[in-house]
């Protein structure tokens, strides 16, 4: 494609343009005095728009954000009216903490050119940052969304810390007064051993990650602290980072986070099995039990028990003894009124029969009848039969009327039933129950059933 320059000495800025009349006239009309390609007016352009263009600040819309497998950005900037094609290489998209999506209202600085294989403008984007909420805001929530949604954050898989530690590692700066602390108070308690890392700037978080990593690796060790004083929101930012909440996350042993100050909350804090307002608190989680058991034996070696071990025993043996007597005379009294009851209830078996007890609730239902009329006295009527009828084959299945036939049941002195005569001795007192009354007799010998056929035949 060839391009022909016009007549450089009718310029026009860059709001005015040239009507057709206007090309008409500054067209050549023999050779042209200079012949483009289109490299070389790609080139010009090119270097135009740099000259012009070399710093930037442009805001808008991003729409269709693509990250590349190489590692850069390609986006588009939007407005109501026009959108602009961006890219972001590589190295300055490593600064940026946040993840550019789709929707988000954006502020770029950067410079612009000219794209030279499709011939199209766009702007190279050296910093992004989000309008309205900070980078560093942005990325903090944009992480939480997406650790909540895996379930790194579920109380369920929190693990709770041991009773009585014996070692611990802390993976935190060696120089910082966050380990000074920590060791003052868990010195003489726990063993400790400490991964000293950055925990702040570039490359921190990875370090701190490391040592997760490797001390969580280690039999030795009980649990582990990771964390630092306080500071900024920069400062603490190491502690924000997924790959520090993965390897929490993935530790063998439970995790203690202890970053900045009560006010602060970290996603490291979130993962870990256990949050600490700050380092002097973790520390002080893993003694307090330990203290608390120190001071609960202080209280029973001061206890009577040790105090005074003979007069304890002699006053808990005569508490035992007072119980005993007590539960003596309870079971005592609770046994007489349940031979009572029993006795009464043999009584009323044998001096009533069923078919009184039969007449007596006859008699009070006729009382009843008298009162009632109609359906009612039908409805009972049958139900009397009914119960009459029930109460006949009571009638013949009771002992009185095996009784009334000539039988009889006799009952040794405590009043068990004899069924065989190898179960009584002479000189036994026997009480032979008839149809009217009662017998009572004293063994002079017993017969074996044999005998006692040969005696009967």
């Amino acid at each position: 494609m060839k391009v022909y320059r016009l007549n450089a000495g009718r310029s026009r800025t860059a709001a005015a343009a040239w009507s057709p009349t206007e090309m008409a006239a500054e067209a050549p009309t023999g050779r042209p005095k200079h012949l483009y390609t289109v490299t070389e007016l790609t080139r010009e352009i090119k270097g135009l728009l740099e000259e012009a263009f070399t710093v930037v600040w442009i805001e808008g819309e991003v729409s269709e954000p693509k990250y590349h497998s190489n590692g850069h950005l390609f986006f588009t900037l939007k407005d109501a009216q026009a959108s602009l094609k961006a890219v972001m290489w590589r190295d300055a998209l490593a600064g940026v903490k946040f993840k550019v999506e789709h929707g988000q209202q954006v502020v770029c600085c950067g410079r612009i050119s000219v794209f030279a294989p499709q011939g199209a403008y766009q702007l190279y984007v050296e910093t992004i940052e989000p309008k309205g909420l900070g980078a560093l805001q942005l990325a903090f929530e944009q992480l939480c969304a997406k650790l909540e949604q895996e379930g790194l954050f579920e109380a369920a898989r929190k693990r709770p810390l041991p009773t009585f530690p014996q070692s611990v590692g802390i993976i935190t700066s060696p120089t910082g007064a966050a380990i000074e602390d920590m060791l003052r108070i868990a010195r003489g308690h726990l063993r400790i051993l400490l991964y000293p890392t950055r925990v702040q700037g570039a490359g921190a978080a990875a370090r701190i990650a490391r040592g997760i990593e490797i001390l969580s690796a280690r039999q030795d060790l009980d649990c582990l602290i990771v964390g630092r004083g306080g500071g900024s929101l920069e400062d603490l930012w190491a502690f924000n980072e997924e790959i520090v909440a993965r390897a929490i996350a993935a530790s063998r042993l439970p995790v203690i986070s202890a970053v900045g100050h009560e006010k602060d909350t970290s996603i490291s804090d979130l993962v870990a099995d256990v949050r600490a307002p700050t380092p002097t608190k973790a520390a002080e989680l893993l003694v307090a039990q330990r203290d608390q058991v120190r001071q609960r034996l202080r209280e029973l070696l001061s206890a009577p028990a040790f105090a005074e071990p003979e007069a304890w025993l002699t006053e808990l043996r005569e508490r035992v003894e007072e119980a005993q007597g007590a539960i003596a005379t309870e079971t005592e009294a609770a046994l007489l009124t349940l031979a009572d009851r029993a006795r009464l209830a043999h009584a009323q078996l044998w001096q009533q029969s069923p078919q009184a007890l039969v007449e007596r609730h006859v008699q009070r239902l006729g009382h009843l009848r008298g009162q009632l009329t109609g359906a009612t006295v039908r409805a009972i009527e049958r139900a009397m039969d009914q119960y009459v009828g029930l109460v006949g084959r009571l009638q013949a299945l009771s002992p009185l009327a095996v009784l009334s036939r000539g039988y009889s049941i006799t009952f040794d002195a405590q009043g068990r039933i004899v069924r065989r005569a190898a179960a009584v001795a002479p000189g036994d007192t026997l009480r032979t129950q008839v149809h009217e009354g009662a017998i009572l007799s004293r063994v002079e010998r017993t017969l074996p059933h044999a005998t006692q056929e040969r005696a009967d035949g």
